[in-house]
């Protein structure tokens, strides 16, 4: 019979072995079934890092969502094989634009990637030699109008490969700004209110001037119908990040919309090598992790979860409102972010704490909770929560606020 030490021995030269193994396979031999056991390791942990929940939202910051197993799967599945990088483009962008109605579409590196590539297909479209110039756009047309209302520091995606931002205020500025150099307009949806632009107007002055357009939905998601709506109403691109509302991988994204300037897109993309793009790779796993988040995303009970995030936003304003002197006002976003949120304010008379001192305690505290707000108010969304980490932060907010009191 083997002795214990040779058994030990032999079953540490196979790590693998817990993949196989139940958790009771060898509970005759505890010492045994510590060697075999599939332990969980616990990176964070090891880097001294805190994780948190997160009672704030989808920024990149605090690394986006989290991917739901399925997503997970896709991305492990991905790891165990090789294929074609652009035969997978191919085939996961033909399914995209089947689920999603649309012509054509690819997973990009974020909505920022979307962007440029998109910016750099309308450019140079299929032609290699002008692929390989950007930056440099000498003799390309690459004016991009805008709304003033929407310049944001992300428009820099556009600026990266090459294109010169042009700012206009209204429909009558647009059609005089444009000249023979003017290659695309590009629309920001989280600022619709802000612009005297809206979308149906932009597409028409487009097809109009035969200029395509591109809306930038990056944190449009929900509602779900925003994935077909913009494709459908004319928009010649648009593009969504992947690891916001759609629950992908935080590094992807996606671009869809017309074939030609997809097509002219991936050109810049790799495996192709001297292109803008070059940087901006998906590799295989992403590929796969973002179609199954997408997949998910289509099938999910979505009035059902509108309905969870309510009942989780009502139970943190309750508990908050119910100490003296704090008021809540519980309220959706029209665009970017659309989901039940909530801001929590207090006449600091009673409540002798101020909204920045409130966050670093959350933060800091056990568990770390992360919000959002300003010098007047907390700011928090449930949606990015594991259900019943609802509970955890309307008790240690309560536990805060009254504390102060």
């Amino acid at each position: 019979m083997a002795s214990r030490r040779k058994v030990i021995h032999t079953l540490a030269s196979l790590p693998f072995v817990g993949a196989f193994l139940g958790s009771n396979t060898l509970s005759a031999n505890p010492g045994t079934a510590a060697v075999v056991s599939n332990v969980r390791r616990d990176f964070f942990k090891e880097l001294g890092l805190r994780t948190f929940i997160n009672a704030a939202g989808t920024y990149t910051s605090m690394t986006g969502s989290l991917m739901p197993k399925e997503v997970i799967e896709a991305i492990s599945y991905g790891a165990s094989e090789y294929v074609n990088l652009d035969e997978l483009q191919d085939k996961v962008g033909e399914r995209i634009a089947e689920l999603l109605n649309c012509e054509y579409a690819t997973v990009s590196s974020g909505a920022f990637g979307a962007m440029s590539i998109g910016m750099a297909g309308v450019m140079c479209g299929m032609d290699t030699k002008k692929v390989k110039q950007l930056p440099n756009t000498d003799g390309l047309k690459n004016e991009v109008i805008l709304q003033e209302s929407h310049t944001i520091g992300y428009a820099q995606a556009l600026t990266n490969v090459g294109a010169k931002l042009v700012k206009v205020k209204t429909a009558k500025q647009l059609e005089k700004a444009i000249t023979n150099k003017t290659v695309m307009l590009w629309f920001l949806n989280a600022n619709t209110e802000q612009g005297d632009i809206k979308w149906e107007e932009f597409v028409a002055l487009g097809k109009k001037h035969n200029i395509p357009t591109f809306n930038d939905c990056a944190a449009d998601v929900p509602p779900v119908e925003n994935l077909f709506r913009f494709t459908k109403m004319g928009f010649d691109m648009v593009a969504f990040s992947g690891g916001k509302g759609l629950r992908g991988p935080q590094s992807a994204g996606l671009l869809l919309g017309k074939r030609k300037y997809i097509e002219a897109a991936r050109l810049h993309t790799p495996p192709r090598g001297e292109t803008i793009g070059r940087g901006m790779k998906v590799n295989k796993e992403e590929v796969l992790g973002m179609l199954a988040a997408l997949e998910m995303y289509l099938k999910k009970d979505h009035k059902s979860e509108w309905k969870m995030w309510e009942s989780q936003i009502q139970l943190i304003s309750d508990s908050a409102t119910s100490i003296d002197g704090v008021k809540s006002e519980i309220h959706v976003p029209k665009h970017a972010n659309h989901v039940p949120s909530l801001r929590i304010k207090w006449n600091q008379k009673l409540v002798k704490i101020s909204p920045d001192e409130v966050r670093k305690k959350l933060r800091e505290g056990h568990p770390s909770i992360q919000t959002v707000g300003d010098s007047k108010t907390i700011g928090i969304t449930t949606w990015m929560m594991v259900p019943g980490q609802e509970r955890i932060v309307a008790k240690r907010l309560k536990e805060i606020l009254s504390n102060a009191t």
